[in-house]
C-alpha cells in the first residue's frame, strides 16, 4: 500500500510548490487515494506531528510511505535518520518524489541520504538566520511593534463594548462589526479588569 504524507508550516504556506494543494496534487498523479494522504500544518522542526504518528501506526511490511521533498518528513540530520531507522525497522519503503526511492542498503545509498538530510537541516537553519537577521533590521524601525499586527482597531473595539454596554447581545455586535464573540469577551475582560 503507498501512503503519503504533507506537510506545510502554516495553512497559507504556497512557496515553492510547497502548498497543501500542491503537494496533494502530486500525491495524487503518484496514484495514492485521498483517504491515504495525511496532513500535519506544524513547522518542520516540530515533533509533534499528530498525523505523522497516525501514519506510521497505519505502515505495515512492504508499504511505501511518500513525500513530495525530504524536507517535508524531516528537516535535520538527526530526525530524518531516526525516521528512516522506524521505518527501516519496519520494512517500509521511502520514496521522496523530487529524489527517488531512498536505498540505506549499501554504504553509498547510507551516504546519499545523510547528505540529502544535511541538505535540509541547513536549508532550515538558512531560514532562521534569514528571519533573525529581518526581524533585527525591522526592530531599529520606530514604527516595529513585536507579534502579529491586531486584527482590530482600538476604536472599533471600543465601539463593540459601547454597544455591548447599551443592551446589545454578543450575537448581535459580533455580526454587525464582524468581531467573534470570543474577542470580544476577551475584550470586555480585559477592559474590566483594567478599570477595577
Amino acid at each position: 500500500m503507498k501512503l503519503g504524507y504533507i506537510r506545510v508550516s502554516t495553512r497559507n504556506q504556497a512557496t515553492d510548490g510547497n502548498s497543501i494543494e500542491a503537494q496533494k496534487n502530486l500525491l495524487l498523479a503518484y496514484g495514492i487515494t485521498e483517504d491515504n494522504i495525511f496532513i500535519d500544518i506544524k513547522s518542520g522542526a516540530s515533533i509533534d506531528r499528530p498525523q505523522l504518528k497516525t501514519l506510521l501506526k497505519k505502515l505495515e511490511s512492504n508499504d511505501m510511505l511518500v513525500v513530495t521533498k525530504l524536507d517535508r518528513i524531516a528537516r535535520s540530520v538527526l530526525d530524518g535518520s531516526k525516521l528512516l531507522k522506524q521505518l527501516q525497522e519496519k520494512h517500509i519503503i521511502l520514496n521522496v518524489l523530487n529524489f527517488g526511492i531512498f536505498d540505506d542498503s549499501n554504504p553509498t545509498g547510507k551516504l546519499m541520504i545523510s547528505i540529502m538530510f544535511s541538505f535540509a537541516e541547513f536549508e532550515r537553519d538558512l531560514i532562521k538566520q534569514r528571519t533573525f537577521e529581518g526581524k533585527a533590521i525591522a526592530k531599529q524601525k520606530s514604527t516595529y511593534k513585536e507579534g502579529r499586527p491586531k486584527k482590530f482597531s482600538e476604536n472599533k473595539l471600543n465601539a463593540a463594548i459601547e454597544m455591548l454596554n447599551n443592551g446589545k447581545s454578543y450575537k448581535e455586535v459580533s455580526q454587525l462589526l464582524n468581531i467573534s464573540i470570543s474577542t470580544l469577551t476577551r475584550y470586555k475582560r480585559k477592559k474590566h479588569d483594567c478599570n477595577l
